[in-house]
C-alpha cells in the first residue's frame, strides 16, 4: 500500500459522496456546504454549482448520475449540467438534508436523509428502486456508512453519533430482512463511523472522522488494518481506477479554525486490493 497523494487540491468545505464511474473511467464527489459536485477529466478539475445541499450519487448510464439533494432525486446530464427529476426526498422538510448515499447490487440506490444542524433522530434511510422511494429506517441522527456486501446478501449502514456499524440481511430483491445487527463497535475506541465501502473480499473500508483514517475490517467485523490520511476529518472512501485498486478519500474542513495543508482535499492511495465496481442505478 502507498502513501496517500492528494488527488484533487481544491479544499471542500465537506466533502462527500465519491463515485467511481465505472464506463468514464472517471471520479465525482461532493462538496455538501458548498452545494458542489467535482470532478476531474483529461481537461483538468471541473465542477458543477446548485442552489440546495447535494451529498451523493449513483450513475445511471456513461453520461447520466442520479443525484441526491436535500429536496429530491433527479437525473443530472454530465455534459450539458441539464436536471430532470425523479422522485422528492423530504421535500416538506426545510430541517434535513440529503448526506451518504450509494447504490446496491440489485440495482437500487440508498440514500440517508440528516438534520442540517444534526438535529437529533431527524434522519432516515431510503431505497429507490423501481421508481419508488420507501423508508427503511427511522429516527437516526447522522446515517453513514452505507454501502454491500459482494454478494449482495447485506448491507451496512451506522449513525456516526452512535459510534457503531450495522449490518443488515437482505432478501432476494435487495430489502431488509429482519432487523440489524452489531457489525462493529467503535465506542471503546472514540472513533466516530463516517462514509464505507466494501471491497471484492468482502472488507468493509471505514473513514473515521476525527481520527484521519480509514479502516478496514474483516467480514466478520475484525480491525484488519488503517490508512492514515492527512487530514483529520476523512468523510468517505471509493475504490476505483484501472484495475479498482485505488481507494479515493474525500475529507472536510469545516469547524477547524485554522485547517492543516490537507483537511478539506480529496485523495488517492493505491492499496493493491481491488474494491468492486460501483452497481447502476436502475431508474
Amino acid at each position: 500500500m502507498t502513501t496517500p497523494q492528494v488527488f484533487d487540491n481544491r479544499r471542500c468545505a465537506l466533502g462527500e459522496g465519491p463515485l467511481w464511474h465505472p464506463e468514464r473511467g472517471q471520479l465525482f464527489w461532493f462538496d455538501i456546504l458548498g452545494k458542489r459536485l467535482l470532478s476531474r477529466d483529461e481537461t483538468g478539475p471541473r465542477y458543477w454549482q446548485f442552489d440546495e445541499h447535494v451529498s451523493a450519487a449513483g450513475w445511471i448510464d456513461r453520461d447520466t448520475l442520479l443525484v441526491a439533494s436535500e429536496t429530491a432525486l433527479f437525473r443530472f446530464d454530465i455534459e450539458t449540467g441539464a436536471r430532470e427529476p425523479v422522485a422528492p426526498l423530504e421535500a416538506d422538510n426545510p430541517v434535513t438534508r440529503s448526506n451518504d448515499g450509494r447504490a446496491d447490487p440489485f440495482g437500487g440506490f440508498w440514500i440517508s436523509t440528516m438534520g442540517k444542524a444534526a438535529e437529533p433522530r431527524a434522519g432516515a434511510i431510503y431505497r429507490f428502486y423501481k421508481g419508488r422511494l420507501t423508508r427503511l429506517f427511522a429516527d437516526i441522527t447522522i446515517p453513514n456508512a452505507i454501502c454491500f456486501a459482494p454478494d449482495g446478501k447485506a448491507a451496512f449502514f451506522a449513525d456516526t453519533v452512535d459510534k457503531r456499524i450495522l449490518r443488515q440481511n437482505l432478501d432476494a430483491a435487495g430489502w431488509p430482512k429482519g432487523a440489524p445487527e452489531l457489525f462493529v463497535d467503535l465506542a471503546a475506541e472514540g472513533l466516530n463511523p463516517d462514509g464505507a465501502v466494501v471491497d471484492a473480499d468482502g472488507c468493509l473500508w471505514n473513514a473515521q472522522w476525527g481520527a484521519a483514517r480509514i479502516a478496514r475490517y474483516a467480514p466478520d467485523g475484525r480491525f484488519l488494518s488503517a490508512v492514515a490520511l492527512p487530514a483529520g476529518q476523512a468523510s468517505c472512501p471509493a475504490f476505483g481506477g484501472p484495475a479498482l485498486t485505488t481507494l479515493f478519500a474525500t475529507s472536510a474542513a469545516t469547524g477547524i479554525e485554522t485547517p492543516a495543508d490537507g483537511d478539506g482535499l480529496t485523495f488517492s492511495v493505491e492499496t493493491g486490493i481491488a474494491g468492486q465496481a460501483e452497481h447502476r442505478v436502475k431508474v
